[in-house]
This record gives structure tokens, sequence and C-alpha cells, in this order.
């Protein structure tokens, strides 16, 4: 039986199971990638080269949100036009994807590494920062192609129905990154440069381990030359279903630039270092969520095309509250070994280690509730509205955060940097409970409407 098929079939908790395990587990890899760099760049280099990796960050996330733009989009996509038996058009589409990806990577590329010391500049470099956040970032930049095709393409490996095979892409690079840093750092003595270069030299890996299976793996999607000529309908369908997690992406970027700027202003590098260690944790934790979320969009998107409502319901259900239960798990750790987390980064710090583990828990308030506005939002997408899904992603990146970033420092100072987080992460929930509430309602009444015409 064709695997995609299997979404419209099995049973939803076995799917879910099947689909987000290895993706959670793609997901965490993908998060060591940056944890490892930033663990072995904080305990190996000093504490001013962990400032200049966050300080460098908002670029890397421009990279990766470019990378869901289009990989997500099409994704979204592929796996609606599976579920209508079409595979030739998913095919087509993921070579457009494919382009897409090289293309705008390599452009937005060229730009970094020309306007780079004016943007570290802008996002909050100070003399002590800049020439580790030059050095680490015009590596990255070089190499910043193998991670948009890794990152794109393996989007579409889920949606044919072989997530062990996503999962294995992002193993690879994360193990070889792990074995590689402390390499390239201690033994060869190349200090921020060893953990770029380990990066890069990772994920070029992980790009042909991905290209090798569309192209002459046991795949149900092949890539094909003639898919490579860009068709401006099927680029605009990407590009508007790829919007709000592009937008997300983007958001974080700026995001991250106005928040080290403000604990650059208001609390020094060192309150930079910390953040970035915090930050590190943080998407530790929340990478879990990103996986089922992913795990989940498939199986909603084959079952809304095949218009087996019912099970949509069942999926997001299910999501949520594994979702749940993995944030509240993450809570309760950063509340018990705040003090431990930060120390990984650099154990002989004791400034570093004593705002790190406080902001770890004020910045962390509401994290049980997080797992379900991010599934929620995830769910307008995989059903392909993406206006939808774009608002209620943005109204916490976006809309509550950075106006909280910008306005609550001046009257608090850093800690109103601190308090910004958790005030965002409990507004936006109760907003995306409104939407979703309105939009099940919807879902009923085309559940209703589809039986009666059957009968």
């Amino acid at each position: 039986m064709d695997k995609s098929k299997q979404l419209g079939e099995d049973k939803i908790l076995k799917l879910i199971i099947r689909f987000s395990i290895p993706a959670i587990i793609g997901m965490l890899v993908n998060a060591i990638y940056n944890i490892v760099d930033r663990i072995f760049i904080g305990n190996g280099v000093s504490t001013a080269a962990l400032a200049g990796v966050a300080i460098g960050f908002p670029i890397m996330l421009v990279l990766m949100a470019f990378a869901m733009l289009i990989g997500i989009g099409a994704n979204s996509l592929v796996a609606i036009r599976l579920g209508e038996q079409k595979k030739d058009e998913a095919e087509l589409i993921m070579g457009n994807a494919l382009v897409l990806l090289v293309s705008i990577t390599a452009f937005i590329a060229f730009f970094g590494l020309i306007f780079l010391d004016p943007l570290l500049s802008i996002f909050g470099a100070s003399a002590a920062v800049l020439p580790y956040a030059k050095e680490y970032l015009r590596i990255i930049l070089w190499g910043a192609v193998f991670q948009s095709i890794g990152m794109g393409m393996n989007n579409f490996i889920r949606s044919e129905g072989n997530p062990k095979i996503a999962m294995y892409t992002m193993l690879i690079g994360a193990v070889l990154n792990t074995l590689l840093d402390p390499l390239f750092i201690f033994v060869f003595k190349m200090g921020i440069a060893g953990a770029a270069y380990a990066t890069i030299l990772s994920q070029a890996i992980s790009a042909g381990w991905v290209l090798y299976h569309f192209m002459y793996g046991k795949s149900v999607l092949k890539l094909h030359i003639s898919n490579f000529k860009l068709k401006l309908k099927i680029v605009g369908k990407i590009v508007s279903l790829g919007t709000p997690p592009f937008l997300i992406q983007f958001a974080a970027s700026i995001l991250n630039a106005i928040m080290n700027r403000s604990l650059a202003i208001y609390g020094g590098d060192v309150a930079v270092s910390a953040m970035s260690a915090v930050m590190s944790i943080t998407m530790l934790f929340l990478m879990p969520i990103f996986g089922i979320s992913q795990g989940v969009q498939p199986i909603i998107g084959y079952n809304y095309g095949a218009q087996k409502y019912d099970r949509v319901k069942e999926a997001l259900k299910l999501g949520i509250i594994a979702a749940t239960i993995v944030v509240s798990f993450g809570f309760i750790v950063t509340r018990l070994f705040s003090v431990q987390l930060i120390s990984i980064f650099n154990a002989k710090d004791a400034e570093l280690i004593a705002f790190g583990s406080h902001t770890l828990k004020v910045f962390l308030i509401f994290m049980p509730i997080i797992g379900f506005q991010i599934l929620a939002s995830n769910y307008f997408l995989a059903v392909g509205k993406p206006a939808q899904a774009g608002l209620l992603s943005l109204s916490r990146q976006v809309l509550i955060l950075i106006p909280a970033m910008l306005i609550l420092p001046k009257f608090f100072g850093v800690e109103g940097v601190l308090y910004a987080g958790p005030l965002s992460d409990l507004l936006s929930s109760v907003i995306t409970g409104l939407f979703l509430y309105l939009e099940l309602k919807h879902l009923d009444q085309k559940h209703e409407s589809m039986q009666l015409k059957e009968a």
C-alpha cells in the first residue's frame, strides 16, 4: 500500500506516534546544532564568544525563515496533493521548491556577507563581541545553502510517509556536529571558527543525504529536472502557505535582535550571553513541540484533503495533549535545575550563572501553555489557511512580544525584557483559543453537511 494512504486509514494515535516520535528526535537533534556550538564555545573560547554567537543568531534565523517559507509552504501543498492522489503535481511542487531554496538562500547569503559588519553593529555587538560574531557568521553564510536544502527538503520525506528517514537526515548532521566541534575547537585550536566549520560540514552531509533519497532512494516522490522550471502559480501557492511559518521565524530574527540590543543596553554582554544560554535551553524543550507539530501536520492535511474531518479533529486533540505534557515536563525541569542547566555553558562564570538561572525561571513562567498555542496555530497551516495561521503565530512573537520588549524595559530595566516573554505567552494563547473554538465549530458544520449529502 502507498505509505501516504496510511494517513487516511490507520489509527490516529498510531500515526501520531509513528510520525511525531521521529520528528521529535529529529527536531531535538536539530537543536543540538546550536546548543553544542554554544556549550563548546562558552567553555572552550569565552563568554564574549558566546555573546558573539547570540548577536549573530538573528541572521541565522533569517536563513531558517526562508527555508521554512519554501519547505513548509511546499510541504503543505504536497501533503494535500498526495491526499488527492495527485502524485505528479506533488513532484512538480517539490522540484520548484528545491530551486527556490537554493536560489533564495544564495541571494541572502551574498548580501549578508556584504553587509555583515553594519548588521552586527545594529544587532548590539560591542567592541569585545564583534570580532567573534564576524568570524562565526562569515563561515556560516558561506555554507548556508546546505542548511537550506537539508531543512527545507526534509519536510517532503515526512509527507510521503517516511518519518524515520527524515529523522536520520537530522541525526546524521547533529552527530557529526557534536563530534567535530570538540575536535576543531580543542584539538585543532580553531576557536569560534572551528564551531562554524563543524556546523556547515555537518549540514552539507545532511543535504547530500536528502538529495540522494529523492534521486536514488526508495522515495515515493522523485526529483526530476523537468520539474525545476519554476511555475508562477505554484510559486505563489508555496509562498502563500509558507508565509505564516516564515513570518514567525523572521519575526524571531527581529525579536532576537531587539532582545539582544535591549539586554546589551540594560544588562551588558553578560546578559546577552546568559540569554543565549536560556534560549538554547528553551529551544531544547520546544523542539519536541515542533516535532509533534510536524508529525501531526501531514495527518491533518491529508485527512482534510480527503474530507475526513473526524480524523482531523482527533489528530489535533491528541497533538495538543502530547505537546502540553512535554512543555509541562520542561517547566518542572527549569524550576528545579536552573543553576545546573546554565552551568553547562560556562561553569566558571558566576555572574553568567546567577543571571542566567534567574532569567530561565522568569522567561518561562507560562511554559505549560505554549504547546497548545503552537499546535493550534499549526492546525490552520495544515488545512491550508495561511492567514489565520500567520495571525496566531505572529501574535506571540510580533503583535505582543516585540512591543512588550520595547516598552517594558523603559520602566523596569532588564527585568522588563525578561517579563515580556511570559506576558506574550499568556495573551497569545488566549487569542489562539478563541480562533480555534470558532474554527472547530465551522469544521463540525462541514462534517454535518457532508453526512447529509451522503444520506
